[in-house]
């Protein structure tokens, strides 16, 4: 591969010289970026991390704040450091990003923010181009952790531009108040979905539930021993080159007293998919209408890998083929957070894989000690407008 095929941009070409080869990057700091970091912390590998947040926290710092504790399906601890379960009633956009800032402070890792990754890029001398918008890394590997939270999905229904309602997607949703007293539509058979139609139906005049699929409750613990089993359902499409299913897809739903209690309001009716959107409502392919104010899109997300693409891992199938974390394609690239190991225990155990991995291919010759060494994080600071 050269750097012509894959159009490396010029500001790339000027920095590239003075910017000092790095083991590994790692790209996004949430729970499968951590995970990653910790195990490169003792690995030999020189690493950083590159997160686009403006704080700890991954995704769970978006979320919105009528979230509580109460209705999260759970935290697994991350790797050396145990999660104490907070109070019920704490925000979980509080909660989470408090543990892994205080996980980030207690390891010393490496973590640069706010950093955008625009492009991985092919260089030269088998090394990978990370393009940022404070600069650019030469690294020998890459470690993506990007999550899905940035690709939010908005699936299409013929009619749907003619709606004059509002239509949103739940990573868009903040506050049960700016539905008071509207029709709602809230589409989804995930979590959030419910989540979010449990918090609009005190509030709005009316709510309806759509789903493709009639949605499974479970009364049982979602323990580990119940993640490796929905991580197992999620792996056969990733090794051939599928697009992942999401685990939440083939994650049953918390039965909570909640639940309950919405049921026995009626606020807990699954209807079937409506078949169309006409501009005051949507239709079911009997005809039926129904008159809605707002449409919320709880329909899940995508993997954010669109930073990628200049190195074209994609196969025919229209995913990445995956072996575990790495890329069949390129050794050099592992997904973490991505298909079976986008769940918090999915995520830690991804996080050792991949870092093992790294530094057989790697080793002996990469292995200079532990973080980034002194005198290149100084020269990186300064190539990449980080000091």
């Amino acid at each position: 591969m050269t750097s012509a095929r894959f159009g490396m941009s010029r500001a790339a070409r000027r920095v590239t010289r003075h910017v000092p080869d790095i083991d590994v990057v790692v790209i996004g700091a949430g729970q499968a970026g951590l995970s990653s970091a910790y195990h490169l912390r003792g690995s030999g590998l020189d690493y950083v991390v590159l997160d686009a947040n403006p704080g700890p926290g991954g995704a769970w710092q978006h979320r919105w704040p009528t979230l509580r504790m109460a209705t999260v399906h759970g935290i697994f601890d991350l790797p050396g450091m145990h999660f104490e379960p907070p109070s019920p009633d704490e925000r979980a956009a509080d909660a989470v990003p408090a543990y892994f800032g205080e996980f980030e402070r207690r390891f010393g890792l490496d973590v640069r923010r706010p950093v955008l990754v625009d492009a991985v890029r092919e260089g030269t001398d088998g090394r990978l181009l990370v393009e940022t918008d404070h600069g650019v890394w030469r690294a020998r590997t890459l470690i993506n952790a990007t999550g899905t939270w940035t690709r939010p999905f908005w699936p299409r229904y013929p009619g749907q531009e003619t709606f004059r309602g509002r239509q949103l997607h739940t990573a868009d949703y903040r506050d049960p108040a700016d539905f008071a007293g509207k029709r709602v539509v809230v589409v989804g058979g995930g979590t959030s979905a419910v989540q979010t139609l449990l918090d609009i139906a005190d509030v709005a005049a009316s709510t309806t539930w759509v789903t493709r699929r009639p949605p499974v409750f479970r009364e049982g613990p979602f323990d580990q021993e119940y993640g490796r089993a929905v991580i197992a359902k999620v792996e056969s499409r990733v090794k051939v080159g599928l697009p992942p299913r999401s685990v939440v897809s083939v994650t049953d739903l918390p039965w909570t007293p909640a639940m309950a209690a919405a049921q026995d309001r009626g606020v807990l009716v699954r209807r079937p998919m409506f078949e169309r959107i006409g501009p005051a409502g949507v239709v079911w392919a009997d005809g039926e209408h129904h008159a809605a104010d707002v449409i919320l899109w709880a329909t899940g997300w995508r993997a954010a890998l669109d930073h990628l693409a200049p190195l074209r891992l994609r196969g025919p199938g229209g995913g990445v083929v995956m072996d575990g974390t790495r890329v069949v394609a390129d050794p050099r690239i592992h997904l973490v957070g991505y298909g079976p190991s986008a769940s918090t225990v999915g995520a830690n155990r991804a996080g050792r894989a991949a870092v093992r991995e790294l530094r057989e291919l790697l080793a002996p010759d990469a292995l200079r000690g532990p973080g980034v060494a002194g005198g290149a994080e100084q020269e990186l600071g300064v190539a990449a407008g980080l000091g």
